[in-house]
């Protein structure tokens, strides 16, 4: 029986505790966000093609190319295992830094988003205060970090029961409200489809959006980080992609026209927060009960996707640090595998920057340029994952690879040119300054691309300094 068979590597045995929806569960916990709906319904019917553009340009090559990476170097790590057997460890070190660090900026978005959301299950004035949304932000933060302390095992238990009730029972309710309103034969907002209305208008106002499509599908290779913790990574990868794709597309397209039928594009401009869309959702329903509830579930969801980039890439950098290219406090592990060093350093900072965010109204220009940050690291990574899916087709051609990307050579390049043409786009038009920034735009492109420069060169001071002694020996103690 084969190593891939008996569920080793090297001869190794490692501990497999993931099921095929349990890994489809991580993706889905990463990428369907409800959140993003109510933005999106703005483009009525046209959202359509918006969403077709961002599966077509990012989720489906980015589906392809993570299965059949993760399926030929099955040895976990995600990124970093995959980047690295293509262009070296710099490339691989690279790639999950920059996944790494753009998540650092991202956190005290996603944990205002939680505070915001909770606060229409109390009294919704109360995301008017500072010190509520910062009490709030450090209770999910932090009780989310120590979810991921005690390991593998209970982050995944977690996430299965938290994404769908959080993300796929809300997604679902608000589909089914759609249908309702429909079948009732109540006014929709929305014109008469056509094959015209589906069309995106793009032009340059609308271009920078064209980088927040992209990357609205980002994480679905965070299912990569745990490749070893699964019975047969060879086969239950590409099937839970497969299943976590079509979940997400699902339901985010079917949720977000349901909320483009009821809700007047005006409103949804009007609205603060997704929280003030489906509150008018459920009130032109004639179900206002419904509010707090799902205020508590989408809650619920926010700290499950939080809790799926918060151990992915965390548990990436910790294999670097095992292979020595980093400092031995980054490879500080507990008895359940947890990656601690890295998960209290990401959480000490990411605390700094929510302690800025929530009572220093004067950086919001500054945090813009941060998260236009995020948007550039992520595209980053996903240039060099696609690079690596056709570069290892020539350099490693006769590693086995139970899923290929099919039609040889050909369909290697469409999809992982396709997907590189999408994201090299996305990072271009990620530098466009928003309407709302007051300064220059000389001084907006030279800050994020500095910003991102110093946020991605990290890996290559780590290897020009890498001393032999943080290399953990055989027996595994220093």
């Amino acid at each position: 029986m084969s190593d891939e068979a008996t569920g080793q590597s090297n001869g190794i045995p490692s501990k497999k505790v993931l099921g095929l929806f349990a890994l489809a569960m991580i993706n889905v916990a990463a990428v369907l966000s409800i959140r993003n709906f109510p933005s999106m319904a703005v483009y009525g019917w046209s959202c359509i093609g918006w969403y077709i553009m961002g599966a077509v340009m990012f989720l489906i090559p980015i589906s392809l190319a993570g299965a059949e990476l993760a399926t030929g170097w099955p040895e976990g790590g995600g990124v970093y295992a995959w980047v690295k057997q293509a262009f070296g460890e710099k490339g691989g070190f690279t790639a999950l830094f920059c996944e790494w660090s753009n998540n650092l900026v991202w956190f005290p978005t996603v944990l205002s988003f939680i505070a915001s959301t909770l606060a229409f299950a109390l009294t919704p004035a109360l995301a008017n205060s500072s010190w509520y949304m910062f009490s709030v932000m450090m209770i999910a933060f932090w009780g989310t970090t120590a979810i991921a302390y005690f390991g593998e095992e209970a982050s995944t238990k977690f996430g299965n029961v938290g994404v769908i009730l959080g993300s796929i029972i809300p997604a679902v309710l608000i589909i089914m409200l759609g249908v309702w309103w429909m079948g009732s034969g109540a006014a929709l907002v929305l014109p008469p489809l056509t094959l015209e209305a589906m069309v995106p208008t793009i032009n340059v106002s609308t271009l920078p959006f064209f980088a927040t499509i992209i990357l609205l599908f980002a994480g679905m290779e965070m299912a990569g980080f745990h490749a070893l913790e699964t019975k047969n990574p060879q086969k239950d990868f590409p099937r839970a992609m497969a299943l976590s794709a079509v979940i997400i597309v699902v339901c985010t397209v079917l949720a977000t026209l349901a909320i483009a039928m009821v809700i007047p594009a005006d409103q949804l401009n009007l609205a603060s927060g997704v929280m003030q869309a489906i509150e008018y959702f459920f009130k032109a329903a004639g179900m206002p009960w419904l509010v707090a509830p799902m205020a508590i579930l989408i809650t619920l969801g926010g700290v499950v996707s939080l809790a799926a980039w918060l151990i992915g890439p965390a548990k990436g950098l910790g294999i670097v640090a095992e292979e020595g290219n980093m400092p031995p406090l980054f490879d500080k592990t507990n008895k359940y595998g947890a990656p601690v060093a890295v998960l209290v350093i990401q959480a000490l900072i990411g605390s700094f920057i929510s302690l800025l965010y929530v009572f220093l109204p004067s950086v919001n220009q500054a945090y813009w340029i941060l998260s236009a940050m995020t948007v550039e690291l992520l595209c980053i990574v996903y240039v060099l994952v696609f690079a690596s899916v056709i570069k290892l087709r020539y350099s490693q051609p006769n590693t086995p690879r139970p899923f290929k990307i099919p039609g040889g050579m050909a369909g290697i390049w469409l999809v992982g040119g396709l997907g590189m043409f999408g994201t090299i786009f996305a990072f271009i038009v990620g530098l466009m300054p928003p309407s709302y920034f007051t300064t220059s735009g000389f001084v907006y492109v030279g800050s994020v691309l500095l910003g991102t420069f110093l946020l991605a060169v990290p890996p290559l001071v780590f290897l020009k300094f890498k001393k032999a002694s943080w290399l953990k020996p055989a027996g595994g103690v220093r």
